[in-house]
């Protein structure tokens, strides 16, 4: 099997490193991921300039590719410019963070996935429910174990999967719920400040309460002790609304 991994949290970051050296078990392994941190920069490419690879190493060898771009960038540059073998899988994190929720709409993690998924290939987007004291070991063997379950199984075409644990033990971990996206959003705001210029400028902040009543969200698996895996898709079509839509008086 060729798996492709990326991230948004930049090549360096811990959570690929664990990710791509427990993926190794499942097949060959090609990193291409942002050189910079790129978190929440959704499913942004970039047009307007050149896309700049290096070779990166870990560990005093060779890791993978570190890119100028975005992680939907990543995605398109080892699929179309880096991989002799078109991957068969495409693997996106592990993100340092969660990502559940309205949240996925922001993330680049995800969107490293939606990117593969759009070019046809089975992908998952994996996120560790944590900023503090994280450890990437659970994630990284519960992503091999789903790489492999998708290797048998099939994934509709324009699905992905997206995946978030807890920050526990994994003897602690209750087991895995199948769940669908909360509603739930990020409570954010402005806080003005000035430079020492007497410039005006805004720094965005804000504080997520995880409150959800649906049993069945992402949100709340992660609040029980659960791994959540999300199928989720990129049509972003109101279909019932559309016959409702076409009796207004447009014309």
């Amino acid at each position: 099997m060729e798996i492709l991994i990326t991230n948004d949290d930049g090549i360096y970051a811990e959570g690929i490193y664990a990710l791509a050296c427990a993926m190794k078990k499942v097949g060959n392994v090609t990193v291409v991921a942002p050189d910079t941190q790129r978190s929440a920069v959704g499913h942004a490419i970039t047009i307007t300039d050149p896309l700049r690879v290096t070779p990166a190493n870990r560990n005093g060898k060779f890791f993978g590719y570190a890119a100028s771009g975005t992680p939907a960038d990543c995605v398109k540059l080892g699929i179309k410019a880096i991989m002799k073998k078109r991957p068969d899988l495409v693997v996106s994190g592990i993100n340092l963070g969660g990502n559940q929720a309205y949240n996925i709409l922001y993330s680049g993690t995800v969107s490293g996935a939606t990117e593969g998924a759009l070019l046809g290939i089975p992908s998952m987007a994996v996120s560790l429910d944590t900023f503090k004291n994280p450890d990437f070991g659970p994630s990284a063997e519960f992503a091999v174990k789903l790489a492999r379950q998708m290797a048998r199984r099939s994934v509709p075409p324009g699905t992905l999967l997206n995946v978030n644990l807890p920050n526990i033990p994994a003897r602690k971990i209750k087991g895995v719920r199948v769940t669908n996206q909360s509603r739930t959003c990020f409570n954010d705001w402005f806080d003005k400040r000035t430079d020492p210029h007497g410039n005006t400028y805004y720094w965005m902040t804000g504080d997520f309460k995880p409150k959800d009543a649906d049993k069945a969200s992402d949100l709340n698996a992660l609040l029980a002790g659960y791994v959540s895996v999300t199928p989720i898709q990129f049509d972003l079509t109101d279909y019932k609304f559309i016959s409702e839509l076409e009796s207004w008086d447009l014309a």
